[in-house]
Protein backbone atom coordinates (compact mmCIF):
# COMPACT_ATOMS: atom_id res chain seq x y z
CA UNK A 1 0.00 0.00 0.00
CA UNK A 2 1.27 4.00 -0.66
CA UNK A 3 1.00 6.46 2.04
CA UNK A 4 -1.92 8.72 1.56
CA UNK A 5 -1.74 12.66 1.72
CA UNK A 6 -4.19 13.68 4.49
CA UNK A 7 -3.15 17.21 4.73
CA UNK A 8 -0.90 19.39 2.83
CA UNK A 9 0.13 23.15 2.54
CA UNK A 10 3.33 24.77 1.66
CA UNK A 11 4.92 24.43 5.21
CA UNK A 12 3.69 20.98 6.16
CA UNK A 13 2.04 18.06 4.86
CA UNK A 14 0.67 15.10 7.11
CA UNK A 15 0.69 11.54 5.60
CA UNK A 16 -1.22 8.24 6.71
CA UNK A 17 1.33 5.59 6.77
CA UNK A 18 0.18 2.28 5.78
CA UNK A 19 1.58 -0.88 8.40
CA UNK A 20 4.71 -2.28 6.97
CA UNK A 21 6.77 0.62 6.08
CA UNK A 22 9.65 1.79 7.57
CA UNK A 23 9.71 5.44 8.55
CA UNK A 24 13.69 5.75 8.80
CA UNK A 25 16.36 4.58 6.49
CA UNK A 26 18.56 1.89 7.69
CA UNK A 27 20.42 -1.60 6.90
CA UNK A 28 17.64 -3.74 5.58
CA UNK A 29 14.81 -1.88 6.30
CA UNK A 30 13.50 -2.03 2.33
CA UNK A 31 11.77 1.25 0.69
CA UNK A 32 11.36 3.46 3.41
CA UNK A 33 8.81 6.35 4.33
CA UNK A 34 11.67 8.43 3.67
CA UNK A 35 12.52 7.00 0.43
CA UNK A 36 8.75 7.51 -0.54
CA UNK A 37 8.97 11.58 0.61
CA UNK A 38 12.54 11.90 -1.17
CA UNK A 39 11.07 10.19 -4.97
CA UNK A 40 7.14 12.08 -4.53
CA UNK A 41 7.99 15.79 -3.48
CA UNK A 42 10.28 18.38 -4.54
CA UNK A 43 9.64 20.80 -1.40
CA UNK A 44 12.92 22.21 0.80
CA UNK A 45 13.56 19.63 2.91
CA UNK A 46 11.94 16.78 0.44
CA UNK A 47 15.64 15.53 -0.55
CA UNK A 48 17.72 16.27 2.27
CA UNK A 49 18.47 12.95 4.17
CA UNK A 50 20.37 14.65 7.00
CA UNK A 51 17.01 15.88 8.45
CA UNK A 52 15.04 12.60 7.82
CA UNK A 53 13.42 14.27 4.73
CA UNK A 54 11.61 16.44 7.36
CA UNK A 55 10.14 13.71 8.83
CA UNK A 56 8.89 15.02 12.43
CA UNK A 57 8.21 11.66 14.44
CA UNK A 58 8.31 7.97 14.03
CA UNK A 59 5.86 4.87 13.94
CA UNK A 60 6.40 1.22 14.54
CA UNK A 61 6.74 -0.31 11.02
CA UNK A 62 3.28 -2.69 11.58
CA UNK A 63 1.71 1.02 13.13
CA UNK A 64 -0.59 2.70 10.35
CA UNK A 65 -1.41 5.95 10.64
CA UNK A 66 -0.64 9.85 10.77
CA UNK A 67 2.51 11.27 10.08
CA UNK A 68 3.80 14.90 9.95
CA UNK A 69 6.45 15.75 7.42
CA UNK A 70 7.71 19.37 7.67
CA UNK A 71 8.58 21.10 4.06
CA UNK A 72 11.30 23.67 6.01
CA UNK A 73 13.64 23.67 8.79
CA UNK A 74 11.76 26.16 10.65
CA UNK A 75 8.78 24.19 10.34
CA UNK A 76 10.63 21.06 11.00
CA UNK A 77 12.12 22.67 14.20
CA UNK A 78 8.97 24.20 15.28
CA UNK A 79 6.84 21.00 15.22
CA UNK A 80 9.47 18.82 16.55
CA UNK A 81 9.75 21.61 19.46
CA UNK A 82 5.69 21.02 20.12
CA UNK A 83 6.39 17.19 20.27
CA UNK A 84 9.33 17.55 22.70
CA UNK A 85 7.17 19.88 24.87
CA UNK A 86 4.59 17.37 24.94
CA UNK A 87 2.20 19.76 23.11
CA UNK A 88 1.02 17.48 20.65
CA UNK A 89 -2.20 15.27 20.88
CA UNK A 90 -1.85 11.90 19.90
CA UNK A 91 -4.90 9.18 19.67
CA UNK A 92 -4.41 5.73 18.92
CA UNK A 93 -6.95 2.83 17.91
CA UNK A 94 -6.30 -0.62 19.66
CA UNK A 95 -7.55 -3.63 20.58
CA UNK A 96 -6.40 -5.44 23.14
CA UNK A 97 -6.77 -9.09 24.63
CA UNK A 98 -8.99 -9.59 28.19
CA UNK A 99 -11.94 -6.98 29.21
CA UNK A 100 -9.49 -3.94 30.03
CA UNK A 101 -11.04 -2.28 33.19
CA UNK A 102 -11.58 0.12 34.54
CA UNK A 103 -13.16 1.94 31.34
CA UNK A 104 -11.04 4.72 31.67
CA UNK A 105 -7.87 5.91 33.46
CA UNK A 106 -4.02 6.83 33.24
CA UNK A 107 -1.10 4.27 33.01
CA UNK A 108 1.89 5.64 34.43
CA UNK A 109 4.97 3.34 34.48
CA UNK A 110 8.71 4.26 33.78
CA UNK A 111 9.97 2.59 30.50
CA UNK A 112 13.57 1.73 29.38
CA UNK A 113 15.48 -1.26 27.64
CA UNK A 114 15.12 -4.83 29.06
CA UNK A 115 18.82 -5.63 30.37
CA UNK A 116 18.22 -9.29 28.93
CA UNK A 117 17.10 -7.83 25.62
CA UNK A 118 18.32 -4.98 24.53
CA UNK A 119 15.83 -4.21 21.80
CA UNK A 120 12.95 -5.30 24.04
CA UNK A 121 11.60 -2.38 26.35
CA UNK A 122 9.83 -2.59 29.49
CA UNK A 123 8.23 -1.16 32.45
CA UNK A 124 11.68 -1.22 35.10
CA UNK A 125 12.52 0.79 37.77
CA UNK A 126 14.90 3.21 36.52
CA UNK A 127 13.50 3.30 32.93
CA UNK A 128 12.27 7.08 32.00
CA UNK A 129 9.01 8.22 32.72
CA UNK A 130 6.11 7.61 30.92
CA UNK A 131 2.00 8.19 30.87
CA UNK A 132 -0.79 6.47 29.06
CA UNK A 133 -4.02 7.14 29.10
CA UNK A 134 -6.78 5.39 28.29
CA UNK A 135 -10.73 4.91 27.30
CA UNK A 136 -12.39 1.74 26.62
CA UNK A 137 -14.54 2.28 23.03
CA UNK A 138 -16.08 -1.54 23.03
CA UNK A 139 -15.83 -5.27 23.83
CA UNK A 140 -15.94 -7.84 21.90
CA UNK A 141 -15.95 -11.97 21.72
CA UNK A 142 -14.22 -14.00 19.81
CA UNK A 143 -15.98 -15.68 16.47
CA UNK A 144 -13.28 -17.97 17.02
CA UNK A 145 -12.94 -19.67 20.35
CA UNK A 146 -15.88 -22.35 21.42
CA UNK A 147 -18.08 -20.88 24.37
CA UNK A 148 -18.21 -22.62 27.32
CA UNK A 149 -21.67 -24.05 27.09
CA UNK A 150 -22.01 -25.98 30.06
CA UNK A 151 -21.02 -22.80 32.58
CA UNK A 152 -23.00 -20.66 29.77
CA UNK A 153 -20.11 -17.85 30.46
CA UNK A 154 -17.26 -16.37 28.26
CA UNK A 155 -13.91 -16.55 29.66
CA UNK A 156 -11.60 -13.08 29.80
CA UNK A 157 -9.14 -15.35 27.39
CA UNK A 158 -11.66 -14.84 25.11
CA UNK A 159 -12.88 -11.24 25.30
CA UNK A 160 -11.01 -8.16 23.33
CA UNK A 161 -11.16 -4.54 24.26
CA UNK A 162 -11.02 -1.90 21.45
CA UNK A 163 -9.51 1.27 23.17
CA UNK A 164 -8.55 5.23 22.63
CA UNK A 165 -4.86 5.57 23.93
CA UNK A 166 -4.06 8.99 24.34
CA UNK A 167 0.28 8.84 25.05
CA UNK A 168 1.23 12.06 26.92
CA UNK A 169 4.84 11.05 26.64
CA UNK A 170 6.85 9.11 23.68
CA UNK A 171 9.05 6.58 24.46
CA UNK A 172 9.49 3.54 22.46
CA UNK A 173 6.90 1.00 22.15
CA UNK A 174 5.17 2.82 25.00
CA UNK A 175 1.83 2.01 24.32
CA UNK A 176 2.65 -1.83 23.57
CA UNK A 177 4.48 -1.75 26.64
CA UNK A 178 2.14 -0.31 28.79
CA UNK A 179 -0.74 -2.26 27.07
CA UNK A 180 1.31 -5.41 28.13
CA UNK A 181 2.20 -3.99 31.51
CA UNK A 182 -1.26 -4.03 32.46
CA UNK A 183 -2.13 -7.31 31.73
CA UNK A 184 -3.82 -6.71 28.19
CA UNK A 185 -1.34 -7.16 25.47
CA UNK A 186 -2.03 -5.50 21.90
CA UNK A 187 -3.32 -8.06 19.62
CA UNK A 188 -1.10 -9.79 17.49
CA UNK A 189 1.91 -7.89 18.97
CA UNK A 190 4.56 -9.94 17.77
CA UNK A 191 7.21 -8.38 21.16
CA UNK A 192 4.90 -7.82 23.86
CA UNK A 193 2.08 -10.54 23.64
CA UNK A 194 4.07 -13.55 23.62
CA UNK A 195 5.26 -16.26 20.82
CA UNK A 196 1.91 -18.86 21.00
CA UNK A 197 -0.37 -15.81 21.70
CA UNK A 198 0.94 -13.67 18.40
CA UNK A 199 0.81 -16.93 16.21
CA UNK A 200 -2.51 -18.01 17.63
CA UNK A 201 -4.01 -14.06 16.67
CA UNK A 202 -2.48 -13.71 13.74
CA UNK A 203 -4.58 -16.83 12.72
CA UNK A 204 -7.60 -13.70 12.39
CA UNK A 205 -5.56 -10.65 12.72
CA UNK A 206 -2.89 -10.35 9.79
CA UNK A 207 -0.89 -7.46 11.62
CA UNK A 208 -0.33 -5.28 15.11
CA UNK A 209 -4.04 -4.11 15.69
CA UNK A 210 -2.44 -0.28 16.32
CA UNK A 211 -2.96 2.81 14.30
CA UNK A 212 -2.26 6.56 14.81
CA UNK A 213 -5.95 7.51 14.15
CA UNK A 214 -5.44 11.51 15.11
CA UNK A 215 -2.97 13.88 15.71
CA UNK A 216 -4.06 17.81 17.12
CA UNK A 217 -1.36 20.26 17.17
CA UNK A 218 0.02 23.79 16.41
CA UNK A 219 0.37 25.34 12.66
CA UNK A 220 3.92 26.17 12.86
CA UNK A 221 3.27 29.25 10.81
CA UNK A 222 -0.05 30.57 11.18
CA UNK A 223 -0.57 29.06 14.70
CA UNK A 224 -3.71 27.63 14.19
CA UNK A 225 -5.17 24.73 15.62
CA UNK A 226 -4.64 21.43 13.38
CA UNK A 227 -6.45 18.67 13.32
CA UNK A 228 -5.39 15.20 11.07
CA UNK A 229 -7.33 11.91 10.77
CA UNK A 230 -6.80 8.88 9.32
CA UNK A 231 -9.53 6.27 9.55
CA UNK A 232 -8.86 2.85 10.50
CA UNK A 233 -7.60 0.92 7.44
CA UNK A 234 -9.67 -1.82 5.73
CA UNK A 235 -7.45 -4.80 6.94
CA UNK A 236 -8.32 -3.32 11.25
CA UNK A 237 -11.72 -2.68 10.21
CA UNK A 238 -12.18 -6.01 8.83
CA UNK A 239 -10.71 -7.94 12.23
CA UNK A 240 -13.53 -6.01 14.55
CA UNK A 241 -16.41 -7.25 11.95
CA UNK A 242 -14.75 -11.01 12.65
CA UNK A 243 -15.68 -10.27 16.40
CA UNK A 244 -18.79 -10.41 18.52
Amino acid sequence: MEPQVLYEDEFLLAIDKPSGMVVNRGFGAGETLQDWVDSNFDFPLAHDGELRNGIVHRLDKETSGVILVAKTSEALEELQRQFKEREVEKVYLGLVHGKFEPGEGVIEAPIGRLSQNRKRFGVVEKGRGATTEYRVLSVYRSAFIEEDRSKRRTTNDELFSLLEFYPKTGRTHQIRVHAKHMGHPIVADPIYAGRKTNRRDRKWCPRLFLHAAKLKFMHPVSRGRVVVEAELPEDLGAVLKSLK
